[in-house]
């Protein structure tokens, strides 16, 4: 039985119909090519089951073709939160596409991470990085162009230093949130907030704010957790435990894990929901379509921000990138809110 031919890198520019050079430049992440041409270059080799010889590639460019992305969370945490999880699946789909790897770390601070991003640049271990969770202040963005390391700055352009960045407008988000309560009548809103240092937690705790005083809401009241499940319910048990006239009749969460804790507290200590307190978690995962009653939730395509995120960094790398918005979260109402009583 005779051994197919040898896919080879003529053959994928042939079903491209782009010269050889082109491929190169494509798989090398070099200027010269539109998205379009990347894209049908990406489509043939995958087509073909063609990659590129990553040791020749790596021994004459003297670059690996890994993309790090360092996380400041506890490994339990991590692997219970939606958001990551598919935040990652939509970083790995564009890095497959290209035949590059993630290079995953978990950090314990900031300064372990600057440490671990000098060391994977200056041993050429990556070819550029993820930054997430930005802060105030956050001292990666100018350890980051220092090091002329090519990156992407998950969040804000306000937190991220001159980076090249991509976010989720959270304030309008938040808003619509708060304004969607009030108009069910909700005067009694509180918010289960993420970790205080994290900028978009900041900004979020400024737009409830705000969003409060244009509705002339004074009984608005809001805390910060570790985003955990455990946290979320000592925040949701505490907020419910408040005498009736001070008790909160609606309360939005920072996150689904948190959400859907907060749904079990309220079981557990008999208050209905929706009809004596209204929930509506941040991030639609699979985990607010499970619960009963189901959360409503602030929802968007966090699989695709992953891959936004991943081929904006490909533009860093190529010179071609530039910051933008992805998009506005959107709200899908279910059945854990409703008109307040």
């Amino acid at each position: 039985m005779s051994t197919p031919p040898r896919v080879t890198i003529k053959d994928v520019a042939a079903r491209a119909g782009v010269s050889k050079g082109a491929v190169s430049l494509a798989f090398n992440r070099k200027p010269g090519l539109s998205d379009a041409t990347r894209d049908r270059i990406f489509t043939a080799a995958r087509e073909l089951g063609w990659t590129p010889n990553l040791t020749a590639r790596s021994l004459s460019s003297q670059r690996v073709d890994v993309v790090g992305l360092a996380i400041c969370r506890p490994a339990r945490l991590l692997g219970l939160e939606p958001f990551y999880m598919e935040f990652v699946s939509g970083v790995e789909s564009v890095l497959t596409e290209r035949s590059c790897s993630l290079l995953l770390r978990l950090v314990r601070n900031v300064d372990e991470e600057m440490a671990v991003q000098d060391a994977w640049w200056r041993g050429r271990q990556v070819s550029g990085s993820i930054l997430v969770d930005f802060r105030a202040d956050d001292p990666r963005a100018a350890s980051a162009q220092r090091l002329g390391m090519p990156v992407v700055a998950v969040g804000h352009p306000t937190l991220t230093g001159g980076l090249t960045s991509v976010w989720t407008d959270d304030a309008t988000a938040v808003s619509e949130a708060v304004r969607y309560l009030a108009a069910l009548g909700h005067r009694r809103i509180a918010r289960v907030g993420g970790a205080a240092l994290l900028g978009h937690t900041a900004i979020r705790t400024a737009a409830v704010d705000e969003a409060a005083r244009r509705l002339g809401l004074t009984g608005v009241r809001q805390v910060t957790t570790d985003f955990s499940g455990e946290d979320g319910a000592r925040a949701t048990r505490s907020l419910l435990s408040a005498p009736d006239g001070d008790r909160p009749t609606a309360i939005l969460y920072d996150n689904d894990i948190m959400a859907v804790a907060g749904l079990s507290v309220a079981a557990e200590m008999g208050v209905r929901v929706p009809t004596d307190v209204s929930l509506l978690a941040w991030d639609d995962s699979q985990l607010c379509r499970l619960t009963r009653p189901t959360l409503s939730a602030m929802s968007h395509d966090v699989h695709g921000f992953g891959a936004e995120v991943a081929r904006t960094l490909f533009g860093v790398i190529a010179g071609e990138a530039s910051s933008h918005p992805v998009a506005t979260p959107v709200l899908v109402p279910r059945g854990s809110t409703a008109p307040a009583a």
